[in-house]
């Protein structure tokens, strides 16, 4: 059985409930010798938040597949001597970089976690009931009112993962995209000769020469229809969202009309699912330039493709520096 680390899950449904604030309290002082105390009444406490923290050590919401309902604790009732309740236990809910949540009630987008250690609320806990203490005045000494602590709030969630990647690797199954990314980075993504053997986005880092480090991302499952939920790509196709600039990978030694038909397919759904992807940068690679057949191909798409066309090879390395030098370029020139 895997190890549950890397089993991949993107979205996950929960139910939050916040605590309940504690009661106010009805007291009144008795001491000897102090007839006429007074009420003293302490407050009830707050009720816990429901927080949603973002954890940089997470990369997949697995940990939350199966905790359907999540709780705050509620706050403790006021006492007497003016004794105020302890304030409920905050529910923390851990989540990867990148995650969206949603109200399902309200269907709307409430926050997303972009930023390291970034805490949101989710839902909040009730506030506490005063106490009889809070209740006295000049013309009522004697209050025998106190008030019910609030109840938390509580909602049902949608958390989806959009992965935070500088850089993602597009192309058709078998482009070698996951080859590509362990060329260029120091991950070890499972490579195979047959189509969809990226089950699960692959991540590597890439570093310049100053030290900066950028995330890769290899996007699986990009086929005609990707968009309608075809082959993986509906799944996957939203984790493109936030790069920067894309890689787009072509298979070389096809023919080049083949070739060239597959590239413009993987742009079309790119936009059929959101025409704003097509606005960030693509860096066009042609790949396995050290087989015969794609070098003899390569002349031909060059002069076919007005883009600048990249020849390397993913296996062998032949390329990449230039391919890297690229990326650094478009990532430079690209700050959003």
């Amino acid at each position: 059985m895997p190890d549950k680390n890397y089993l991949f899950i993107d979205e996950v449904k929960i139910k939050v409930t916040a605590g309940s604030g504690g009661n106010g309290c009805v007291s009144f002082r008795r001491e000897k010798y102090i007839p006429f105390g007074g009420p003293d009444g302490g407050d009830g406490g707050k009720g816990g938040d429901c927080l949603i923290i973002a954890d940089t050590n997470l990369n997949t919401l697995y940990h939350l597949r199966r905790k359907k309902q999540l709780k705050a604790i509620a706050g403790k009732n006021g006492q007497g001597n003016n004794k105020h309740g302890k304030n409920g236990k905050d529910l923390i809910v851990n989540v990867p970089l990148g995650t969206e949540v949603i109200d399902l009630k309200e269907n709307e987008i409430i926050f997303e976690l972009i930023k390291p250690d970034q805490k949101e609320v989710a839902a909040q806990g009730g506030r506490g009931g005063k106490g009889n203490a809070r209740f006295a005045t000049s013309t009522n000494q004697v209050p025998r009112t106190a008030t019910p602590g609030k109840k938390g709030e509580e909602k049902t969630l949608l958390l989806k993962l959009k992965l935070l990647a500088d850089i993602g690797i597009i192309g058709y199954p078998n482009a070698g995209k996951s080859t590509l990314l362990a060329s260029l980075t120091s991950s070890h993504p499972k490579i195979a000769p047959y189509p969809f053997t990226t089950l699960i986005p692959n991540l590597g880092q890439i570093k310049t020469d100053e030290f900066k480090l950028f995330v890769l991302a290899d996007i699986p499952g990009l086929i005609p229809g990707a968009h309608q939920g075809k082959g993986l790509g509906d799944k996957f196709l939203r984790h493109i969202e936030r790069t920067k600039i894309l890689v787009h990978l072509i298979d070389g030694s096809l023919g080049v009309h083949e070739a060239i038909l597959r590239y413009k397919k993987i742009n079309e759904e790119l936009k059929l699912y959101n025409p704003a992807l097509l606005d960030k940068p693509q860096i066009l690679v042609a790949n396995k330039i050290d087989l015969d057949e794609a070098k003899d191909n390569f002349k031909e798409l060059k002069e076919t493709i007005s883009a600048k066309i990249i020849p390397i090879s993913a296996l062998t390395g032949e390329g990449i520096k230039e391919l890297t030098g690229e990326i650094f370029l478009k990532l430079s020139t690209n700050k959003t």
